[in-house]
């Protein structure tokens, strides 16, 4: 059976970086489930669709193709053949993919393609709800946090001008699949530690669980 290493954690903690440093390492495949919601807002934006409007939002979603597929070794996602790559971190999208997120009907179409790289592939899988719905009975879960000055300082170093505090509320008081540290995963605080810093811990707890990494 495929392996699956789940990667959580709120906004700007260095999950990303580090998921996909990891599935790299290993020769896994890197699923971004962010991008996947952030895709999902950028239609409704572009399409005029109120992002609070659950109704609106799932009519929009029944008449789209969505293809989530890979391009070397990392997850894509299509939307009637249109690659919303560009316009996820469009001012629009940031301010509005919560909202999208804590829509029901979404979630559970997008944890059903998550689901799916699951089915053929050894992935590496990064979000906030990966250990805990996604992929709960996998072992090899981590929780990846930083102290919220470091996280607002990496936000705007990335352009970004949305407030931690403000996602983190959002995040973890959800209905659907909130933010939140599985039981049984590993936490890690990036605060003060490099990306391959990160990924080092992460393959010594690997290790330490008996899994034959293969690196390559």
């Amino acid at each position: 059976m495929p392996l699956v290493i789940a990667i959580d954690g709120p906004a700007a903690s260095g999950k990303s970086s580090v998921a996909r440093a990891l599935a790299r390492r290993l020769g896994y495949v890197y699923v971004n489930t962010g991008a996947m919601y952030r895709a999902v807002t950028w239609l409704a934006v572009s399409r005029d669709v109120p992002t609070n409007d659950a109704g609106r939002v799932q009519q929009l979603l029944h008449f789209t193709n969505i293809d989530c597929g890979l391009a070397d070794g990392v997850s894509t996602i299509l939307l009637d053949g249109v690659d919303p790559t560009p316009h996820l971190v469009d001012e629009a999208v940031n301010a509005n993919v919560s909202a999208i997120a804590t829509l029901p009907d979404v979630r559970r179409l997008l944890v059903a393609k998550q689901r799916a790289y699951a089915d053929r592939h050894d992935i590496v899988m990064e979000g906030r709800d990966i250990g805990s719905v996604v992929f709960p009975d996998t072992p090899y879960k981590f929780y990846i946090d930083a102290s919220p000055e470091v996280r607002a300082r990496r936000r705007a170093q990335q352009g970004l001008a949305d407030s931690v505090t403000t996602r983190d509320k959002i995040d973890s008081t959800r209905r659907t699949s909130p933010l939140i540290i599985a039981e049984d995963a590993h936490v890690i605080d990036s605060s003060n530690l490099t990306v391959d810093g990160v990924v080092g811990e992460v393959i010594g707890r690997l290790k330490l669980k008996g899994l034959d990494l293969g690196e390559k």
